[in-house]
């Protein structure tokens, strides 16, 4: 991640944030000669009720305790969400933390078993969207949810994943923003370094969102896929923490027509894996993923 980005995470989020409010959603005419996409410095100021010094201190990060009061006006200005209020709250209120203890995300042995279990596709993912386990329906759902892939570099990167969401645009918008939240200020983790890096040089659509400053959660809902052999599946999404991993689970409504499918699906791969990775224990840390 980008020293500016790091160095003021507040600075860049007001930044990024006052480009997407047009003068018109602030309440403010259009004018004929704007510099700038979306507001200026000295209008979100003026709706904010503070100085125009005082918020250009703060965008470039020579004040990064503004009280609350200035942060709550600010995220009216900015239209913030629920979400998005918080986590500007959350960058004000960030301070120097002690080097964080790197650990291997690790899937219990149980969870393995749990997923050899179930009948639906069902994976564990890390918190950069790394597959650490998986059983069989999930891979006959999609090849992408083998234990050492990246559901958001597939997403992104892969033609064959592209083609499977029914809503490329808001999957990508979804899961990009999903990533700066769960990044939030764990911004020298080197998972999360490489992969924002790695994205980043290799993907326009991830540069132009994660320009964005979006963050949002991305829990559970419903999705619409295209398989390739019995095509449309409309399947709902849960997820479950499990100490520092998620379990996710894809699931459609009973006796309905995807669920007829998905039974077909499972019927048609008659996967012969574990959900374990090949070769390595079912309590083992992952690999390093390629």
């Amino acid at each position: 991640m980008k020293d500016a980005e790091t160095g003021n995470r507040l600075g860049s989020y007001l930044r990024a944030r006052r480009q997407l409010v047009s003068p018109a959603q602030a309440g403010l005419p259009p004018g004929g000669n704007r510099r700038v996409p979306g507001l200026r410095r000295e209008e979100v100021a003026l709706l904010a009720g503070i100085s125009p010094d005082y918020y250009l201190r703060l965008e470039r990060g020579r004040d990064n305790n503004p009280s609350p009061q200035v942060l709550e006006s600010l995220a009216r200005v900015l239209r913030l969400d629920d979400i998005e209020r918080t986590y500007l709250l959350g960058l004000a209120a960030a301070h120097p933390k002690a080097p964080r203890r790197k650990r291997p995300e690790h899937v219990p042995g149980r969870v393995h078993e749990l997923l050899a279990h179930l009948q639906i596709p069902a994976f564990v993912e890390g918190r950069a969207f790394d597959v650490l386990a998986s059983n069989p329906m999930a891979v006959a759902l999609s090849p992408r949810l083998q234990p050492g892939q990246n559901r958001l570099r597939s997403l992104l990167l892969d033609p064959e994943e592209q083609a499977f969401h029914q809503d490329w645009t808001k999957a990508t918008a979804d899961f990009i923003a999903a990533l700066r939240t769960t990044i939030g200020d764990d911004t020298d983790n080197p998972r999360f370094v490489e992969l924002v890096g790695e994205l980043a040089l290799s993907s326009q659509r991830f540069r132009t969102l994660w320009a964005r400053h979006d963050v949002r959660s991305l829990e559970g809902g419903t999705t619409t896929v295209h398989h390739p052999v019995v095509g449309e599946l409309r399947l709902h999404r849960d997820k479950l923490a499990i100490g520092d991993v998620i379990l996710v689970v894809y699931y459609p409504d009973k006796d309905s027509d995807s669920d007829e499918k998905l039974r077909l699906l499972g019927a048609l791969s008659h996967p012969e894996s574990t959900a374990t990775a090949p070769g390595r224990p079912a309590d083992a840390p992952r690999p390093q993923t390629p």
